[in-house]
């Protein structure tokens, strides 16, 4: 495979404060297998594929990641062990993982205690503010702040929401809400669907009867992939539009057939974006893992932008030294992905990038409808600055 440039906006060198001069012990926890492996194989593929890519270009400090990596099987219980033993036993420079905000809320209070620099990379909630940890994923801010006025503009002012039941579902669901009605539309309807459900009955009869011109649909996980099928099949998404911020994370345009067409979404990243960095970035996909893969998600180059983004933090620092590698990130690294360029907010430890609104086809692909470039991470600039207030810890909410 022919190696990909790593290339980041602020450089450095110097030599590691341990002196050490053999491979870097690094972590990742995700769900390869579970129900929601729709996701983290991906994931876990672009996490290997990035170390390979860092280390065939000069690895960090001139030494070799050694990655340290973990299946938690769609357990969350097994989130916390694997972060303990992650820091504890492997004493990893770095943990990288969860999918869920479940997963994530699982391992920061293990690396928060052990002083594990830790990434979340997906896409989210929005509002945690945690020295400790940085957000390569995108949040509603972001993306919901793009997809919602659109919705409304394109397809109608009565919003219907179907969300996951939990936090990433519950509080996305108030950020819809927030958005609809600061574009001028009501939310006509709210469902929550336990993550293990796959019937969606009377949630299609709730929608029939409330008659919205838009379904937002924030349901996560395979289960849930039977409620764009059950939609299908009653006629609805023949007068009724689907717009989401998770349809495409587990390739459900790829398992559906025409029950996809038409669905709106909105992430940083799609497999069709035109540039010489995504190309070289597909192509080195493909030469790794095969031509018949079937779609690089957003999810997986969030993996790959945040592995990038701490390599070059290492260099810049010169060192593995936990607070001088935080240093360097809230100095506002970039990285060139093959999304666009993602630059780390220092005191939000979230991202600046570019977000994308596109549309299912019915090849299983997407179209990029539109991009607007360098999208800061606005809420959380608003409520959370670690470089002035580095010991706080807490999750905000809308």
């Amino acid at each position: 495979m022919a190696a990909l440039l790593f290339t980041a906006a602020c450089g450095g060198g110097g030599s590691a404060a341990d002196d050490g001069d053999g491979p870097i012990k690094v972590g990742s926890i995700l769900d390869e297998t579970g129900p929601l492996n729709i996701y983290g194989t991906a994931m876990s593929d672009a996490t290997k594929l990035a170390i390979d890519d860092i280390n065939d270009n000069g690895g960090v400090l001139g030494r070799d990641l050694d990655l340290v990596s973990y299946d938690a099987q769609s357990d969350n219980a097994k989130y916390t062990q694997f972060a303990n033993e992650a820091a504890q036993k492997e004493h990893v420079s770095v943990l990288m993982g969860g999918v869920t905000s479940a997963a994530r809320e699982a391992i920061r209070p293990v690396v928060d205690r052990t002083k594990t620099l830790y990434f979340y990379n997906e896409q989210y909630e929005g509002g945690v503010c945690d020295q400790n940890t940085f957000n390569a994923g995108v949040v509603p801010s972001q993306q919901l702040a793009a997809l919602i006025p659109y919705a409304v503009k394109n397809f109608g002012k009565k919003v219907y929401v179907v969300a996951a039941d939990y936090n990433y579902g519950q509080i996305s669901a108030s950020w819809v809400k927030k958005y609809a009605e600061e574009a001028g539309a009501t939310v006509v309807g709210t469902e929550f669907v336990p993550l293990e459900s796959s019937e969606f009955g009377s949630i299609i009869n709730g929608i029939q009867s409330a008659k919205p011109d838009v379904v937002i649909s924030l349901l996560v996980g395979g289960n849930h992939i039977a409620f764009y099928r059950q939609f299908a099949s009653s006629g609805l998404n023949d007068t009724i539009k689907i717009a989401s911020p998770t349809f495409g994370l587990g390739n459900e345009q790829v398992v559906l057939a025409g029950e996809a067409e038409g669905i709106t979404v909105a992430f940083p990243y799609f497999q069709e974006i035109e540039s010489e960095a995504n190309t070289t970035f597909v192509d080195a996909w493909h030469a790794e893992y095969g031509d018949d893969y079937p779609y690089i998600t957003d999810s997986a180059v969030a993996v790959w932008n945040g592995w990038h983004l701490w390599a070059a933090a290492v260099e810049k620092a010169g060192t593995l030294d936990r607070d001088k590698v935080i240093d360097a990130l809230e100095s506002g690294i970039s990285y060139d992905g093959p999304g666009g360029t993602v630059t780390m907010d220092g005191p939000s430890h979230h991202v600046v990038q570019n977000i994308s609104i596109g549309e299912a086809t019915s090849e299983h692909s997407f179209k990029v409808l539109s991009t607007e470039e360098a999208v800061p991470p606005s809420f959380e600039q608003s409520v959370c600055d670690l470089v002035s207030e580095p010991d706080t810890n807490e999750q905000f909410t809308p």
